[in-house]
């Protein structure tokens, strides 16, 4: 099964926010999660299946925004896995919390 067909097949809870069928992003951040978590899936980084249960499991958890439970699943999969470490994801997250990347204007 194609990605894609994995992508567009979650349903339920954990189903893509879509408008007339096209994918829906309120900022650039989350088309950024969204799209690295499809590409280290596609790399053989994880299976679509540990991704999508750890996005269950988030947005179970009460998560209050759709793409935050997906970054969230994203950056517990990529340190589980040791894609990451935790101090190298603190650094890049507080860049952007300083404006430091992606300034908005």
């Amino acid at each position: 099964m194609a990605v894609h067909r994995e992508v567009a097949g979650l349903e339920g809870p954990v189903a893509l926010p879509r408008k007339n069928g096209e994918l829906v992003f309120q900022a650039p951040w989350e088309g950024r999660a969204f799209g690295i978590a499809v590409a280290l899936h596609e790399r053989g980084a994880y299976s679509w299946d540990e991704f999508r249960d750890r996005l269950v499991q988030r947005i179970g958890e009460g998560s209050p925004a759709y793409y935050e439970s997906w970054l969230a699943a994203l950056e517990s999969i990529v340190m589980a896995r040791g894609l990451v470490a935790l101090e190298e994801l603190e650094a890049r997250a507080q860049e952007f919390r300083d404006l430091r990347r992606d300034a908005v204007l």
